[in-house]
């Protein structure tokens, strides 16, 4: 491969590395390009994964700023540039190596670390992005719902409340009235008892008649003799 050649490979490797969330190095011996377009296939939008000279990689890796993937880069090395869901990634390779054992795990890099093969294979169980953020959105609105109940009790008890303050007003008329006693009330909500307040006599009279007599004993007295 002619220099200008080799150069422009390797910035292409540095900046896939560079802009890859994470990356996973492998050994694809005895992999056919079937197995290779399948392999491809399946790890669909979320990463990209090719072919790359050790010798090559070495340098990208450098010119990245990654140390530590040299002890990894011997014999023939394919990596998947992860700008995905790296979860989903490592679940792909790890189920297509238990189905085709020609596909081995090496070594994976991500947040500044160097993964070894354990790790990669345990990046497989976590939980997918998709999966994380339902369960996210569950709990949030699971909360909302709560808030909601919370705010809406009082309210509700308010609405009862003035619901009842409102019927007991619609049975009695005397609340209904503002709470007056006046003769007036009574005898707009009883036209019997407004007949019987003519008719009586008032009730100040007899009293007034007393007080009169018992302060002129005079008057009294002429009243007796006649």
């Amino acid at each position: 491969m002619a220099r200008p050649d080799k150069a422009a490979t390797v910035a292409e490797l540095t900046t896939k590395l560079s802009d890859s969330a994470a990356t996973v190095l492998t050994e694809y011996r005895g992999l056919s390009v079937k197995d290779l377009k399948q392999l491809r296939r399946s790890l669909g939008d979320d990463a990209t994964y090719a072919i790359a000279k050790n010798t090559l990689t070495q340098i990208a890796a450098r010119q990245a700023g990654i140390d530590g993937l040299a002890d990894y880069l011997s014999g023939p090395t394919a990596i998947a540039f992860i700008t995905g869901d790296i979860a989903t990634v490592a679940k792909g390779l790890r189920d297509f190596a238990k189905d085709h054992p020609a596909l081995v795990l090496k070594a994976g890099y991500m947040d500044g670390r160097v993964l070894d093969a354990e790790t990669v294979k345990k990046l497989a169980d976590l939980e997918s992005r998709e999966v994380l953020l339902s369960k996210l959105a569950g709990a949030l609105m699971a909360s909302l719902s709560q808030a909601v109940s919370l705010f809406a009790a009082p309210l509700n008890q308010a609405a009862r409340a003035f619901g009842a303050l409102a019927e007991t007003r619609a049975d009695d008329p005397a609340l209904a009235q503002g709470d007056t006693t006046d003769s007036a009330t009574v005898a707009a909500a009883d036209p019997a008892a407004e007949a019987a307040l003519e008719t009586s006599p008032a009730p100040s009279e007899p009293a007034d008649a007393a007080a009169d007599a018992a302060t002129d004993p005079t008057d009294a007295a002429d009243a007796a003799t006649e």
